[in-house]
């Protein structure tokens, strides 16, 4: 039996509109969404111990949202992930995109979804927000209709996406939560085993642009088809941290794609999806400026994102799964994290 509580969390300044908070709770999880940007602010689940502890980086207040920072616990889009030099045509119309991450565009631009308002509704078991983004915002093509629907059952918290348009227009969303399974405000993730089932991944430039080719994970530090401890797989590779697209089988269905697992508290997630990719990101940037919950600072490598989503540039690669919604179609994702302890 999933329990639903709603209340404000703040106004948004100079008259910009009651940012709302919903509790979603079973016996095993408790997560609260904010309704800017759909932001999950605090997710909390049982260590082996049987104590609860909130496992996602975030801040304690509105006023951390609405400043600058990396999407923490938001859904991003209209494009998630990266448009090289924010330029794509469609149907023989060129468009240009803001630039807002080196020479790219990056998670739907300088306001993305991320930093609107939603309209929500509750549901028994969770809650669905929606809204319209105009023709021409951000530089995309028409009018885009986006559901996003949170639902909690026992231990499975699922987010469900759909979208409709007017214009045909790239949409690529995902949740880019940073997770840390010792708690949130924990030094690292060096202790954390990562499992991600894919065979393949995409190489990326100088900029985090995938370069085109979908590379073997065989016999290279991509290779997580079994457990590997991050640390300790860090110095093995001498490795910076990843931030790459792992591919994955497309199904109607969804489908296992990764697993972490926290020896010392015993917490597990598995991340359930019919997206075809996964952006695994280990918070390379994370560099301790950030004052987040009870405030903690959160340095490099102290959390990390599993965002199903499709494959980064992927409106510019004709080869990669197509990233385009038509009139007349939808679009329609779903992802399912499974927390356990073992």
């Amino acid at each position: 039996m999933t329990e639903v509580k709603r209340k404000n969390f703040g106004e948004w300044p100079l008259g910009g509109g009651t940012v709302e908070k919903f509790l979603l709770k079973s016996d095993t999880v408790k997560v609260e969404i904010i309704s800017l940007g759909c932001i999950i602010t605090a997710l909390e689940t049982k260590s082996k111990e049987g104590k609860f502890s909130d496992i996602v980086l975030g801040f304690d207040h509105l006023e951390g949202y609405i400043s600058k920072h990396p999407y923490f616990g938001a859904v991003v889009g209209r494009v998630a992930n990266r448009i090289a030099k924010g330029k794509f045509a469609v149907e023989g119309v060129a468009y240009q995109l803001a630039i807002n991450n080196g020479p790219n565009s990056l998670h739907g631009g300088i306001k993305g979804f991320d930093k609107a308002i939603w309209d929500p509704e509750v549901l028994p078991d969770g809650v669905r927000f929606f809204r319209a983004s105009p023709d021409g915002e951000e530089g995309y093509p028409g009018e885009l209709k986006v559901w996003v629907t949170y639902t909690l059952k026992d231990s499975e918290l699922t987010i469900s996406y759909r979208a409709q348009s007017n214009k045909t227009t790239p949409v690529n969303l995902t949740n880019h939560a940073y997770f840390n399974l010792g708690g949130q405000g924990s030094a690292n993730i060096y202790d954390h085993e990562f499992t991600i089932q894919a065979d393949s991944y995409l190489p990326v430039d100088e900029t985090q642009i995938p370069t085109g080719e979908i590379a073997s994970v065989q016999d290279t530090s991509f290779d997580l088809r079994k457990p590997v401890e991050f640390g300790k797989h860090l110095k093995k590779f001498q490795l910076s941290g990843f931030d790459h697209n792992f591919c994955l089988t497309q199904t109607k269905d969804t489908c296992f794609c990764a697993r972490v697992y926290h020896p010392p508290s015993g917490r597990m997630i598995e991340v359930y999806t019919t997206q075809p990719g996964i952006q695994f990101y280990t918070g390379n940037f994370l560099d301790s400026t950030l004052k987040g919950k009870g405030g903690c600072v959160y340095p490099r490598h102290s959390g990390f994102c599993l965002e199903t989503q499709n494959w980064p540039d992927a409106v510019n690669k004709p080869h990669f799964p197509d990233t385009l919604l038509h009139p007349g179609e939808e679009y329609k994702t779903t992802t399912c994290f499974k927390f356990s302890v073992a």
